[in-house]
Formats: structure tokens, sequence, C-alpha cells
């Protein structure tokens, strides 16, 4: 019985064109709801751009040279054969180890360029995940991030 009396009046709060929610009050009578800050202003969008285009060159220094460490620069100046077995083997393993940081420092490098891209279409520094604007200093540590702190640790 109760249930059907709740609804009535439920019901009745539709009819006199009153929402759940409302229970009465006029529009202008609703106490005001804080404005949350969705996107970042241009002159902060700017910073970022400078601290991102900052990162991108030093990075692309650092792929560069990872990536010149991988190629083969034997010259002919040592074509002594001894100890050449043991100088090639750790030649590989300095390459492979600067191949993984050259691909680390591209991935790196691609992340940044979009987090320019989100910067141009105003959309940097929103979550992707729940679209509320993530920390400026998580955004000063890692600039290309597109979680805030709370989504990435869950």
């Amino acid at each position: 019985m109760a249930n059907i009396s709740s609804l009535t009046s439920l019901q009745n709060l539709k009819i006199m064109g009153k929402e759940k929610g409302n229970f009465g009050m006029d529009v202008m009578t609703q106490p005001k709801r804080s404005i949350e800050k969705v996107k970042y202003s241009d002159t902060e969008l700017g910073e970022f751009k400078i601290l991102i285009q900052d990162k991108l060159n030093v990075a692309r220094e650092c792929y560069n040279f990872y990536k010149g460490s991988t190629t083969n620069n034997n010259g002919t100046d040592d074509t002594s054969p001894s100890f050449k077995i043991l100088e090639e083997g750790n030649a590989t393993m300095s390459k492979e180890e600067a191949g993984k940081l050259a691909e680390r420092q591209f991935k790196f490098i691609k992340d940044l360029e979009a987090a320019m891209v989100r910067i141009e279409n105003k959309t940097y520094g929103v979550c992707r995940a729940t679209g509320v604007l993530i920390s400026k200093e998580r955004l000063r540590a890692v600039p290309h991030a597109t979680l805030s702190i709370g989504q990435k640790t869950n």
C-alpha cells in the first residue's frame, strides 16, 4: 500500500510540472552549483605548449643519439683478430640496449606530439575517462598524460 501512495505522489509532482528533485523550487530559487572548470585557458595551454616543445626537442636529440648507436660504425682501424669475439658480443649487447631505448624514446615523442595536437584542439588536460581537468602538477610532471591520477591508479 505504501508503494502505491508514493507512486501516486510522484505522479502528482510530475502532473504539476515539477520534476523529482525540484520539490517545488523554481529554477531561480534553486541553490547554485559550483561550476567546475572544464578546460584550460589559452594562456595556460601556451605554457604547456612551451613545456612540451622543450621536452620534444630533448627527446628528439636522445632518439637520434640512440638511433645512431644502433648503426654499425665499425671502421677498418682495428683489424686485429685478438679479442674480436668479446668486443663483438659487447657491441651487440650495447646496440640491442640502444635499440630498446630508441624505441621507448620514439613512443615518448609520439605521445608528446599527440599532446600538442590536443593543445591545438583545446582538449589538452582533460581526463579521457572522466572528462574532468587533470591537475597542473600532474601535467607538469607528465605532460603527455591523458588520465587523472585517480583514474590512472584504478
